[in-house]
């Protein structure tokens, strides 16, 4: 059997309305990628954020290129 590291597939979100953030948990330190609706400024959860690799993750698989900002 092959063990190693999944490729990570590509999708795709709507540009237009929505935005990659980090949710961040004040209380402690949790954070969550996903997308936040530009009008409603409702949240989508996708991933989990445990470190760096995650998030690289999360960045390579929706094509994003600027770290996403940081809500809390």
């Amino acid at each position: 059997m092959f063990f190693g590291k999944k490729k990570s597939e590509h999708k795709s979100y709507d540009k237009e309305s929505k935005k990659p953030v980090i949710k961040a948990s004040i209380c402690n330190g949790e954070q969550v990628a996903g997308f936040q609706d530009i009008h409603t400024g409702a949240f989508e959860e996708v991933m989990l954020i445990k470190d760096n690799s995650d998030l690289a993750e999360f960045m390579d698989m929706y094509g994003i290129e600027e770290k996403p900002e940081k809500i809390y």
